[in-house]
Order: structure tokens, then C-alpha cells, then sequence
């Protein structure tokens, strides 16, 4: 029986985004019940980290950005629209990792 990591409850989840040139990379960070924290990454991997805080860190380390606390002005940095910047939509994880990393075109 293949586990399945959708079944766990979570308290929140929150995507997070970050732009290397000319791509547009995703991760999710879901809180568990528990605390623990999980990062669903664009390489299909889900990271466990003791707290949220500790998730958050390591996401901020690593360039990414939340979604929520973007405006007008940090899509606009990204060359878009704030209402463009759609996190990855989908039933589960395989459905979601084909949307975790974008082609941008060049910023001008």
C-alpha cells in the first residue's frame, strides 16, 4: 500500500515562491497538527522540520518568499502581476510537481 502524505491533517499551508533568472520556483510549507513542519519542494521531496519556524528559516535561506506577504511592487520585481502569481493547483503531490517550477521570459 503506497502511503499517502495528503492523508495527514494540517493546521495551515502556505506556498512560498521563489525566482531564480527567468524561472519561477514554488514550494508549499504545511504546518502539522503536531507542529512539525513540512516543505513539499520542485524536486517531489517533502522536507520535515520541527517547527515552522525552523521551515520558515530554512525557506527564507534559500531565496524563497511567501505569497501572501507579496504586494503590487514584488511581482512587479518578478516582471508580472500580482494576481498572475497562481500557486500550483492540484488533487495531490503528482499532480502538483509538474506546476512547482515556471519558465519565465527575460525581465526587461
Amino acid at each position: 500500500m503506497e502511503e499517502n502524505h495528503e492523508s495527514f491533517d494540517f493546521e495551515h499551508e502556505q506556498w512560498w515562491l521563489a525566482a531564480p533568472e527567468h524561472l519561477m520556483v514554488w514550494a508549499r510549507l504545511r504546518v502539522l497538527a503536531s507542529g512539525v513542519a513540512q516543505v513539499f519542494d520542485s524536486q517531489g521531496d517533502t522536507l520535515t522540520y520541527e517547527s515552522e519556524e525552523i521551515a520558515r528559516g530554512a525557506l527564507m535561506d534559500a531565496d524563497f518568499r511567501a505569497l501572501d506577504g507579496m504586494d503590487d511592487d514584488d511581482a512587479a520585481e518578478l516582471g508580472m502581476l500580482l494576481e498572475e502569481l497562481q500557486p500550483p493547483q492540484g488533487e495531490d503531490d503528482e499532480e502538483l510537481l509538474p506546476q512547482m517550477v515556471r519558465v519565465l521570459g527575460p525581465r526587461h
